[in-house]
């Protein structure tokens, strides 16, 4: 979501003189509550809160001569054991009138900064991410077999669960998932904001905070104050099937709130052109409005997060939904307890072994076969075989092992990251 920006500024060539006309520097300040949190700046690390550095008055306010930025930027805080913070730092493209080093006069269009000092409450991680998250096998949610529901009694069932995010410039879905509100959504309805408003089928309004905002995989989660909200169990991503019935819930645009679109699935899979992650691909409407909204199994269980769909010339009814497993493996980060649902009936049983993994320090991001799995302490169940297990902790160096899971095999480690040098 994108504030629109409107410049007007007409000057006379004759008014201005390269001697007298300058675009003096200007201090870009980043502070948080606590302090030392690390600074990122379009993705690089730039420092520590608070940070101080001295930029171009032409970053700042439209200038005449000078340097002037020429494109967003974005603005990344975050800390251990604390929820990030994530913004967009400019607003633009903004036209401007500029004169050469002879006098010419040319126009050009740059981004400028919202303000020179950005401040961030940083939430422990502890305080924004409580609960618990339910994840359910399809009709499984209960460890007992369900009958599929009615579209109608999916809807029913669901839409206590479902909320609309509005921000300054737009809004967006999202749904319950856990009872002490946090709500997950994608990361284009939240980023660049801290704050969001959620409003319930119930017509109820909270206010919302972003607490994690992951762009690679458009998936973040906001947070609200209270508990004993209704909350949507995660279906496992494995029982989900081509021509399986699937609901659509969310907010479209134009059209009247907490809305259902029903469809079947029509495909299932990975596709570097839609963006990362696995895809379920559905006939169900989805409008802008929806992103965020929960895709439904005809057990009332979240299969994905609605996404966006595909507009071009010769096509029509082709919606895209982020999968629950996506979700999951993101949560995992927060609620390291939160495994992927049980495998399907034809996963080969006692086919794993588990490993009791905890660090000094506590809190050490875990990367199982190169992919990132969750924190320390956790509890993993692996594959039977050989996998490279991997560490990392701000401040110390990576921690690394090669561990043979056998079948039923119970093993406990406890790594230590050496300090960095």
């Amino acid at each position: 979501m994108k504030r629109a920006c409107a410049y007007l500024l007409l000057v006379s060539a004759p008014l201005l003189s390269p001697s007298v006309q300058t675009a003096r520097a200007d201090t870009l300040t980043v502070t948080s509550t606590p302090p030392g949190a690390t600074v990122e700046i379009d993705g690089l690390r730039v420092g520590v809160t608070p940070y101080a550095k001295k930029m171009p008055g032409g970053y700042f306010r439209k200038t005449t001569f000078g340097s002037h930025l020429e494109h967003p930027m974005r603005l990344r805080v975050s800390m251990e054991k604390f929820s990030s913070k994530e913004i967009e730092m400019t607003e633009g493209p903004v036209s401007f009138v500029g004169y050469t080093a002879f006098g010419a006069a040319y126009r050009g269009e740059c981004w400028l900064l919202k303000t020179d000092h950005f401040d961030f409450m940083l939430e422990p991680v502890s305080k924004s991410f409580t609960g618990t998250v339910v994840t359910a096998s399809a009709g499984n949610s209960k460890d007992e077999m369900h009958s599929e529901l009615a579209v109608e009694d999916i809807i029913q069932q669901s839409k206590p669960a479902v909320v609309v995010l509005k921000g300054p410039e737009g809004q967006g879905s999202g749904f319950f998932i856990t009872e002490t509100g946090v709500i997950a959504t994608n990361a284009h309805v939240a980023q660049g904001e801290q704050t969001l408003v959620a409003e319930l089928s119930s017509g109820r309004t909270l206010d919302a905070s972003v607490v994690y905002v992951d762009s690679e995989k458009d998936i973040a989660l906001v947070k609200v104050d209270g508990t004993g909200f209704q909350h949507l169990p995660l279906a496992n991503l494995t029982t989900v099937r081509q021509g399986q019935t699937v609901v659509a819930l969310g907010n479209p645009g134009h059209s009247l709130p907490f809305s259902a679109t029903k469809g079947i699935v029509s495909a299932v899979g990975p596709s570097e052109g839609f963006g990362k992650g696995t895809w379920i691909q559905t006939d169900a409407a989805i409008n802008p409005g929806n992103s965020g909204g929960p895709l439904l199994n005809s057990h009332a269980e979240v299969v994905g997060i609605n996404t966006q769909r595909v507009v071009e010339k010769g096509f029509q009814s082709i919606g895209l939904a982020l999968s629950s497993n996506d979700l999951i493996e993101v949560l995992r980060r927060f609620y390291p307890a939160v495994t992927s649902p049980a495998p399907p009936p034809n996963q080969p049983a006692g086919a794993f072994g588990t490993v009791n993994l905890s660090s000094d320090p506590d809190g050490a991001d875990v990367y199982l076969d190169g992919k990132f799995i969750g924190n320390t302490p956790a509890m993993l169940t692996i594959a039977v075989g050989e996998h490279a297990l991997r560490l990392t902790s701000p401040n110390r160096g990576a921690w690394e092992r090669s561990v043979e899971i056998l079948k039923d095999s119970q093993v406990s480690l406890k790594a230590q990251l050496p300090p960095a040098y």
